[in-house]
């Protein structure tokens, strides 16, 4: 089933520059930011510029330079937030189970504290 982008999401107006953000770097394909609701002390966003739905869209249908870009510079933010040391956690929310807020796809770093267990267990037995 193919996806359908919604154009007017935040993160294409972003992009666009219709919205402003607390940029970290961008390159030809990607843009990462700060998150405006951060879950831990350091939370950025990674997002590629092209119009993907979610991981799975960007994966099927992103050209190899996209991937590679977005790939290679999520590994330069996690360096310049100086997080390799400590750790920090990469995700990648899709649709109505993964609760994915914005409908493009995008990485969220979060890293400064320690984040605890992955799931909730109790979610997994409900």
């Amino acid at each position: 089933m193919p996806y359908s982008y919604d154009s007017e999401n935040l993160f294409a107006k972003i992009l666009r520059g219709e919205i402003p953000c607390d940029k970290v770097h961008e390159t030809q394909h990607s843009l990462a930011f700060r998150d405006i609701a951060p879950k831990a002390p350091d939370h950025v966003l990674v997002v590629p510029k092209g119009a993907y739905v979610n991981f799975d869209d960007f994966c099927r249908h992103a050209p190899d330079a996209e991937i590679v870009d977005l790939m290679r510079m999520t590994g330069e933010v996690c360096k310049a937030l100086g997080v390799e040391d400590k750790g920090f956690r990469a995700i990648a929310n899709a649709g109505q189970h993964g609760l994915q807020e914005v409908p493009h796809f995008h990485l969220h770093i979060l890293a400064g504290k320690s984040l605890g267990p992955i799931l909730d267990r109790s979610i997994l037995n409900g």
